[in-house]
């Protein structure tokens, strides 16, 4: 893989937090929690690398990927390939939708990856997620394609360095982190007080 390429994966966590991102890629942390246990069992139906074939659909599980455009590479959970059309990437994730656009950067940047590799347009994939055992169609348009642009750039920016970003806590966020213990992020408020106590004594 060339020098500086960057995980697929790493963009999903750059989106939903900088921190988390520098902490699995940068230092190499790792805490599972009830979460990501569900989420490993989940990817365990689609990760066996196969092939297989249902009517017009033939399906590509576990798919290697890479685009020099965006400096990244990766493994697609799903690509099938549909009779008359295009290859259409799903990728597998415990819960819910989500209202943060993290998932949806991740699968955006697997379509480029492959339009890149096929030399062929990826117009729309899907997220199927555990909880509602549903898929949610996610089309590629350029306001998306634009945000996974720049996350691929500011996640190679990142992990190029050795500092790692401040903690941040936002509650939504943190308590569904699995690497909440790791980060502490509470103690952001307390490096504030801390702050505004030396600039009121300065004062």
């Amino acid at each position: 893989m060339e020098e500086n390429f960057v995980p697929i994966s790493a963009l999903q966590h750059m989106q939903y937090c900088p921190r988390q991102c520098a902490l699995i890629h940068l230092e190499r942390q790792w805490a599972d929690n009830v979460l990501t246990a569900e989420g490993r069992l989940l990817h365990s139906t689609v990760d066996d690398g196969h092939r297989a074939t249902r009517s017009e659909v033939t399906i590509w599980r576990s798919v290697p990927m890479s685009s020099k455009g965006l400096g990244v590479f990766g493994v697609a959970d799903v690509v099938e390939m549909r009779e008359g059309g295009g290859p259409y990437p799903i990728e597998y994730k415990r819960g819910r939708p989500k209202a943060h656009r993290a998932d949806e950067v991740q699968l955006c940047a697997q379509a480029i990856c492959l339009e890149e590799m096929l030399a062929t347009e990826v117009v729309k994939g899907s997220l199927f997620y555990g909880q509602t055992q549903r898929r949610q169609t996610v089309e590629f348009d350029e306001e998306l394609r634009a945000l996974t642009r720049s996350v691929a750039k500011s996640t190679r920016e990142l992990l190029m360095q050795s500092d790692l970003p401040p903690p941040t806590y936002e509650r939504r966020k943190c308590m569904h982190c699995s690497l909440v213990d790791v980060c502490r992020p509470r103690l952001s408020r307390v490096r504030d007080v801390d702050s505004w106590l030396d600039k009121a004594i300065e004062g």
